[in-house]
């Protein structure tokens, strides 16, 4: 049989090379000199001709991981995909990840709720040329990133590698990155498709994922957990951004999670995989799994898995084979799969260029260095500042720096788990803008007296606290006692509170901090994961080189008791032993959870403060129906120049009994003022702006009535208001 497969693969070669012109346009890089080598051809086309000269063997062989070494050690790529040298396909090389490769060393970026935290697409695009760059210069052609999941409770493991709880945030913040990525020449890879958003209960309190490179959450367990999702929380809340990533920003492929997601898992899932991902959507690229996240070969071939990674389990060559002679799946499950991969690298011209060289070499540090160091002084992110602590007075003299992570590297554990070429610390950073003229003493913190004691004789004494997350497992409590690896954070803060009123607290946090001394405190400066390079950034904006333009992508909630899965086991770690996560909440995820309850958060969605003032003016409203544009007038209203980032949220009319959150992001925008400068800033609305999903009709539609339109600095300082008619509605 096989015999008889390989001899009509090469009759429909020879045909094909009948019937096509001569491949005068000869790709420059490793396909050889074959018809589908000519780079006139459309990726399709080539993919048709490639693809009739592969054997039965050959197509299964491309369907899983070749190299069980791929850990992620210096050498080793994350993923190995061999290649067919006697057709040139080339082997094709996986990276992680959101912070960069994994592979040896690398810059060291900040984590990507770090980036959220800019507001900025611009700097997303920094962001993702570095990582690309950084991956491609280790020899990958495949990157895995960007993290999309929504950050359903900030107790989540791997909340410092996503973008935040807002769909629309997290969709503009990926595509810019997914844009700038793909442009380098290397292939983006968005995940975890789709509501992967838990790890599981770490036994241990969250010590293990404080004290190793992965969790082990079982209670809830990622691996196993069931996301009882309904279909309008699905569409609104944890899909968009995936739904981003393939339409407006292309991109090359998708890993689907580990989770269930209404019974089937993520990477069998017909509904995710074929009618929401391909048919809908027209998704091109392919789809590749989480590793060990496949479970049932017949499963994944026939709804929609096309590439398992290391190590190969449900897509090993005999297991194939098996489903297929058994009939459990048909043959052409494997012919769509590769089909999807070769049309990809078609696509990507990977065919068409000569291999990714592993050198680090080639990658500019001191320009990586730069943009990271840029992107993590947007980020920082002012939540206090009374009585203008900060920047520090230039007639400080003496500063008590006090905390071990302002010696350390701040990163999140798992596939965004990097070691960078140099770190350059807070403590160092503080050290250097100070300059001669000031002592800066340091005490690691771990004596509440002593360093107490170095504080009350300082000008200012300088908190550095950090949380730890993680993927595996989620972490035990929101407070910084726990875990306990670095000890009680939050009694030290306190302790050094009362003996120096000039206190600054600087937190290196992948997520959400509670914060039980936030009044205690006269400034309070969240640094996120900063990077490498957040050392001198975080020194920048302490001593106001640098405005703290970063605002909260996620809400910090005052008490844990508010957040929406709070005493409802069911929503989590799940009923059933965890096996069931029920997310009865629905839409009211993140701000629209507080808002719809009347809760007052520590900080909400979208808060962070300048060193100036600004004043938002003269609102119009122009449109209605489905479509409109929403304006307003910005100014600074202070001293010195600053970043303002105005927000449009609307709150749409219910309809037919459909709740509606109070305020949903719909737009932003960040402007850079000068002293009594003005800006009008413009929101447009489109048709999906203005739409709900009804899960009656299964689709969009829009409401008639009055859309509450209001504009504002956060989810909570909404001064302008007005109304937008909708649909067939008035105001």
């Amino acid at each position: 049989m096989r015999a008889y497969f390989t001899t009509l693969a090469v009759a429909a070669t020879v045909l094909f090379s009948l019937v096509l012109p001569p491949a005068s346009a000869q790709a420059s890089g490793r396909c050889g000199n074959h018809a589908w080598c000519n780079t006139t051809l459309s990726p399709e086309r080539r993919a048709d001709l490639l693809f009739a000269a592969m054997t039965p063997d050959e197509k299964i062989d491309l369907l899983g991981g070749d190299r069980i070494t791929s850990v992620a050690v210096e050498g080793e790529h994350t993923g190995v995909q061999n290649g067919i040298p006697r057709l040139g396909v080339p082997t094709i090389y996986y990276s992680d990840g959101p912070v960069g490769p994994r592979q040896g060393k690398s810059i060291g970026l900040p984590a990507p709720l770090a980036l959220a935290a800019t507001f900025d697409p611009d700097l997303a695009r920094t962001h993702g040329r570095v990582v690309a760059t950084e991956a491609k210069f280790k020899g990958n052609d495949v990157v895995f990133a960007p993290t999309v999941n929504i950050a359903r409770t900030p107790l989540g493991g791997r909340t410092f590698e996503g973008y935040g709880e807002d769909p629309l945030l997290t969709s503009r913040i990926a595509v810019a990155w997914i844009k700038a990525a793909q442009n380098t020449g290397v292939i983006a890879n968005v995940k975890h498709y789709a509501a992967n958003n838990q790890e599981g209960v770490d036994l241990a309190g969250g010590e293990l994922v404080a004290r190793s490179p992965f969790g082990f959450g079982l209670e809830g367990s990622r691996m196993v957990q069931n996301s009882i999702v309904d279909s309008r929380a699905l569409r609104e809340i944890y899909l968009p951004a995936f739904e981003a990533a393939v339409k407006d920003a292309g991109v090359g492929t998708i890993m689907c999670a580990y989770n269930r997601v209404n019974g089937p898992y993520a990477c069998e899932n017909k509904e995710l995989l074929q009618k929401i991902l391909r048919t809908e959507w027209g998704f091109k690229g392919y789809t590749l799994a989480d590793y060990l996240a496949a479970h049932n070969t017949p499963g994944n071939l026939n709804n929609g898995l096309d590439f398992e990674p290391w190590p190969p389990l449900a897509y090993q060559p005999a297991f194939i084979k098996a489903a297929l002679a058994s009939g459990a799946a048909p043959a052409s499950t494997v012919d769509r799969a590769v089909r999807h991969m070769l049309v990809t690298w078609f696509r990507f011209g990977v065919f068409d260029r000569p291999a990714y060289r592993n050198n680090d070499a080639q990658i500019d540090k001191q320009a990586d260095g730069k943009a990271s160091q840029k992107i993590a002084e947007a980020a920082a992110t002012l939540l206090r500042n009374e009585r203008s602590m900060l920047p520090i007075s230039t007639t400080t003299r003496s500063i008590a720096v006090i905390g071990s992570p302002a010696t350390e590297f701040a990163v999140g554990g798992g596939s965004g788990a990097v070691k960078p070429f140099t770190n350059h610390s807070i403590l160092d950073g503080i050290r250097a803008r100070a300059g001669s003229k000031v002592t800066v003493t340091y005490d690691d913190g771990r004596d509440h007296a002593r360093a107490a004691s170095l504080a009350r004789r300082a000008d200012v004494a300088i908190v550095v606290a950090r949380d730890a997350y993680g993927e595996g497992a989620d972490r035990g409590c929101l407070s910084l006692q726990c875990p306990s690896l670095l000890g009680n954070q939050d009694a030290l803060i306190d302790t050094v509170a009362r003996a120096q009123g000039k206190t600054v607290v600087v937190l290196e946090s992948g997520g959400v901090s509670l914060m039980p001394w936030r009044t205690k405190v006269p400034a309070i400066l969240q640094a996120w994961y900063p990077g490498a390079h957040g050392g001198p950034a975080v020194a920048r904006v302490l001593f106001g080189d640098v405005d703290p333009s970063g605002r909260l992508p996620i809400t910090y909630a005052a008490n844990e008791g508010q957040l929406p899965t709070a005493g409802r086991r069911d929503r989590y770690p799940g009923s059933n032993a965890g096996f069931d996560t029920h997310y009865s909440e629905g839409v009211f995820v993140g701000y629209r959870w507080y808002d719809e309850k009347n809760l007052r958060p520590a900080y909400p969605f979208g808060y962070g403060l300048s060193y100036t003032t600004f004043r938002l003016s003269g609102l119009s409203v122009t449109g209605g129906g489905d479509q409109a544009t929403v304006r307003a007038i910005v100014t600074n209203t202070g001293s010195r120049a600053g970043f303002a980032v105005p927000q449009l949220y609307l709150g749409l009319p219910s309809s037919q009994g459909v709740p509606q959150p109070p305020s949903a992001l719909k737009g932003f925008t960040k402007v850079y003022l000068q002293p009594g400068e003005s800006m009008t800033v413009n929101f447009p609305l489109d048709r999906r702006a203005l739409s709900y999903w009804s899960t009656s009709a299964s689709g969009w539609r829009v409401s008639d009535g009055c859309a509450a339109v209001k504009v504002g600095f956060s989810s909570r300082d909404l001064p302008l208001r007005s109304g937008l008619p909708v649909g067939a509605g008035r105001c």
